[in-house]
């Protein structure tokens, strides 16, 4: 569009992350919280994650940026590609923990609202990898191969022209679909409250990494013998079930509100010095 470049992977990105924003503000409201909140958190949230996202990347691929004659300045050149999700995570928990508190929302009542939000993004996000043409799987003769241009750099050396590629990135958009409307049906027959419903996300999401990391064949640093998003994905899974059931052992009765005290407490004098001037008028 004249000097101003648009790309699909961004669109998509902002597109998710409206989506969770949207879904997360009413997951607030129904508990009681003013319409808005999500949002004033998410100015928190996103900044923090795409910082967090970056962060992570940069450190799980030191060979790309850290090398005899490198450009060091490319460690901050975001727009040439380079986030990770689960850096995206822990720089977005920090960023939420801020804006939650900021905003007087108890920070693990916004981690539950937002939980199917980030499949749901997730969902929407990896269709930029369609466009993009990248982090595609190994070569399938199934009839939902994808097919890659031999002059894509990501295309394998030593392959004919026209192989067919698993669509890793569509495999992780359909489980990130069907886990928005999982975790929705757990937390409405459940009311998973206290991060309870977080912490499944977690675990939930990173069963489905370690599958899709399994047949990925773009590069990436090896320790073990297993790609590093593996054990990225495997330490989600862990994170995720202490959240659970450490939660669930500090917590066993129903959350009274999402507020915390301090919210709670400067609702009630704003009730009450309004009572007040109701009764002198």
């Amino acid at each position: 569009m004249g000097p101003l470049r648009v790309h699909f992977y961004a669109l998509f990105i902002l597109a998710g992350i409206v989506a969770a924003v949207i879904l997360a503000d009413r997951r607030l409201v129904a508990r009681g919280a003013k319409s808005g909140l999500a949002l004033d958190i998410a100015l928190w949230t996103v900044p923090f994650g795409v910082i967090g996202a970056r962060i992570f990347h940069v450190l799980t691929h030191p060979n790309d940026y850290f090398f005899e004659g490198a450009d060091l300045t490319a460690v901050f050149r975001i727009w040439e590609g380079g986030i990770a999700i689960y850096g995206g995570l822990i720089g977005g928990a920090l960023g939420a923990f801020v804006g939650a508190r900021a905003a007087g929302i108890k920070f693990w009542s916004f981690a539950d609202a937002v939980a199917p939000g980030i499949l749901l993004a997730q969902a929407l996000g990896r269709w930029g990898n369609y466009f993009n043409q990248e982090l595609f799987g190994l070569p399938t003769d199934l009839p939902w191969g994808l097919e890659i241009s031999a002059d894509n750099p990501a295309y394998p050396a030593g392959l004919p022209e026209g192989v067919l590629f698993h669509p890793t990135f569509i495999y992780e958009s359909l489980w990130s679909l069907a886990g928005v409307a999982a975790l929705l049906l757990l937390d409405k027959k459940f009311e998973l409250r206290w991060g309870k419903l977080f912490g499944l996300y977690l675990v939930y999401y990173s069963f489905g990494r370690i599958w899709t990391e399994s047949i990925r064949i773009d590069p990436s640093e090896i320790i073990l013998g297993l790609r590093i998003n593996i054990w990225s994905a495997l330490l989600g899974v862990v994170v995720g079930l202490t959240i659970f059931f450490v939660q669930k052992h500090r917590h066993t009765g129903l959350e009274i509100s999402v507020l915390t005290n301090k919210a709670l407490e400067k609702s009630a004098k704003s009730e009450s010095d309004g009572l007040d001037s109701k009764d002198n008028s």
